[in-house]
């Protein structure tokens, strides 16, 4: 099995390090490390259309060796796809893991995410990893990171998908608790609370420039039995099954009865 390994947080990420360790270890399964150069967290499923890449080789401790890129997580899923690193493209996709948690609506904005969401796109399975940090908090304040045990998790995991394929479209999200395993829940994505204001940082500039925050660093979630921010609020490995349809069949006949036809053709005469 060929592996592409990569992640938002930089090739030299720690929890990046350590799940290529684990992976490099197993048996029969070739790994191909392709990440961006410096940290990218945040940037969801961004490209790099208007610029060529630059792309330096990288030699790890181990004597192994990667490529850091100045993309995105989702460049370096289409790096690895063209024939980057040699060989054929890879046959599953893990990005991660990520230096904390990527829980119900954040996935959106995930950059670790959107590396395996490519991976789907392009039909190759994907893995997503993420770790909330040692003090156990849900939002996205910076800490300390345990990776042993979700290295150990996330290793048997790939392991598996040797001989039990995924289901087509799909990728798996998977984010460890910070503190000791309690379990692990199938979960879905559950609903994220955000806590932004509209804060004027300093004095405007001379030519008049404001400065602000919007974000707020500590967002809430609605506390719903069998979603992942409820799964890791109690300790256990939220493993949620995503894919990328996200139409909305069910409002299909709905807006079948808009009258759209008729909207259309009084544009027409408008016009």
């Amino acid at each position: 099995m060929r592996v592409l390994l990569t992640n938002d947080d930089g090739i030299a990420a720690p929890g990046l390090q350590s799940l290529r360790r684990a992976l490099v270890a197993l048996d029969g399964v070739e790994v191909v490390t392709i990440a961006p150069d410096s940290n990218r967290s945040a940037t969801a499923r961004s490209i790099t259309t208007r610029a060529p890449l630059s792309v330096e080789e990288i030699t790890f401790d181990d004597g192994h060796v990667g490529y850091a890129t100045d993309g995105t997580p989702v460049d370096c899923v289409r790096f690895a796809v063209l024939g980057l690193g040699g060989g054929a493209a890879p046959d599953l996709i893990v990005s991660g893991i990520n230096h904390g948690a990527n829980l119900g609506d954040d996935i959106t904005y995930s950059g670790t995410v959107a590396a395996a969401l490519e991976g789907i796109v392009l039909g190759i399975p994907a893995l997503a990893f993420s770790q909330q940090t040692i003090d156990g908090g849900l939002g996205y304040e910076s800490g300390r990171f345990d990776f042993e045990a979700g290295t150990g998790f996330a290793a048997r995991l790939v392991d598996r998908l040797r001989t039990e394929p995924m289901p087509e479209a799909t990728l798996i999200n998977v984010n460890f608790p910070g503190r000791k395993v309690t379990g692990v829940e199938v979960t879905t994505l559950g609903k994220r609370i955000y806590n932004d204001e509209l804060r004027l940082l300093d004095e405007p500039d001379e030519a008049g420039r404001k400065r602000y925050k919007i974000y707020g660093w500590k967002p809430g979630y609605e506390e719903a039995e069998g979603t992942d921010l409820s799964a890791v609020a109690a300790g256990r490995i939220a493993v949620t099954p995503l894919h990328f349809d996200l139409t909305d069949h069910s409002g299909i006949e709905r807006l079948r009865d808009w009258g759209l036809e008729e909207m259309a053709g009084t544009s027409a005469r408008t016009a």
